[in-house]
């Protein structure tokens, strides 16, 4: 893969990502502007989350029997289109409608880019790809976050739209055409899940994708009616998380190659349970800084590791494998935040202790992926 290619890789994941991480701290905003509870706008995370989960089941095997320069190509305009169309919604209904058309065709770019790495990349150097490629993706997350906290809550889709058609004629242009390896579609799925360790590999992040986003989905909402902070405070205590995951995925990559994998991804899971348990207690902004910040590394130290291993699995189902990362990933996420705002809605302290309690527990049987990482 040479440079060019991964640098357009990483701005179409910078464009998909822009306003993943800021819908969680404009929830508030929106639900004024609707005049809603925010628990029920709340729902625009997991209703991108779980479209994206299954149609990132799609990409892979379409990518051996696709060029998937065309694929991306046709996803991006998709999901520009409904980006704009969730920026200009005139209700609820139609924000919902846009933002499950925006996780339909933003759920090809990960499995690509983590196929591609997984080709061309020896295994000794993949990490610090994956690494990069996810870190691009949390600056893009971060500047929305930021930008949540000054913009009118309807430019964090528009902005991201703008920018991913201006990205359309250089895709066109500068992306090469990816042969496929048949003409024909050949779905693998079935012979990769009867595989132990691919069963593991994905069992441990369906759970570590639930627990981390029932409890990040909902900061914003606990910071808002639990600690009483305005919108400017929120955003930036959000935005901390993705200020500490760009760094997060980077060097974490860097410890994937050379800690290993597993190592890294259990320091991550202690940063978690530790930032989780500490959101307990009732604690200034500055000490609440500090808690996102290990949070935030934490879950990008896990993420990188897993990732990672995921490039390290045959080459027979490589491409399975990278689309059921972003499936597994994003449709337990989605049921995390389903479940998250079940149980943090009738208790924040009670929920952090729970899911502080399942880190703790993940942590003790990750055990089953170690053969792998």
């Amino acid at each position: 893969m040479n440079r060019l290619t991964f640098i357009i890789l990483c701005l179409e994941g910078a464009v998909l990502s822009f306003s993943v991480a800021a819908a969680a701290a404009l929830v508030p905003s929106i639900a004024r502007d609707f005049a809603l509870s925010q628990f029920i706008v709340g729902r625009i995370i997991w209703i991108y989350m779980l479209p994206y989960g299954l149609a990132a089941l799609v990409y892979g095997p379409l990518a051996r029997s696709f060029d998937a320069k065309k694929i991306e190509l046709i996803c991006l305009f998709g999901f520009c289109l409904a980006s704009l169309f969730a920026g200009l919604s005139g209700g609820i209904h139609m924000l919902f409608a846009a933002r499950f058309f925006m996780g339909v065709f933003g759920a090809s770019v990960v499995p690509l880019a983590l196929i591609l790495i997984a080709r061309q990349m020896g295994a000794s150097g993949r990490g610090k790809f994956v690494g990069i490629f996810f870190g691009a993706t949390f600056v893009a997350s971060l500047t929305g976050l930021i930008l949540s906290a000054v913009l009118d809550w309807r430019l964090n889709f528009i902005i991201p739209a703008l920018c991913g058609f201006l990205l359309l004629p250089v895709m066109y242009f500068y992306l090469p055409s990816f042969k496929p390896d048949s003409g024909k579609i050949r779905i693998n799925y079935l012979r990769a899940l009867k595989d132990k360790t691919v069963i593991n590999i994905f069992s441990y992040i369906f759970i570590i994708s639930l627990l981390y986003h029932g409890v990040q989905q909902w900061l914003g909402v606990y910071f808002s009616t639990e600690l009483f902070l305005n919108q400017i405070a929120i955003s930036l205590l959000v935005t901390l998380t993705s200020l500490s995951g760009v760094f997060g995925e980077v060097a974490g990559g860097w410890l994937t190659d050379s800690l290993g994998r597993r190592k890294t991804i259990n320091l991550g899971v202690v940063l978690m349970a530790a930032g989780v348990f500490t959101l307990v207690f009732k604690m200034p902004v500055f000490a609440l800084a500090l808690v996102m910040i290990a949070w935030g590394a934490g879950w990008t130290f896990n993420h990188c590791g897993i990732s990672t291993v995921i490039t390290d699995l045959p080459g027979e189902f490589l491409n399975e494998a990278a689309s059921l990362n972003s499936s597994v990933r994003f449709i337990s996420g989605g049921l995390g935040v389903f479940l998250g705002g079940l149980i943090l809605q009738r208790s924040f302290i009670q929920g952090f202790i729970i899911f502080g309690l399942a880190l703790i527990l993940l942590l003790i049987v990750s055990k089953r992926i170690s053969s792998s990482a």
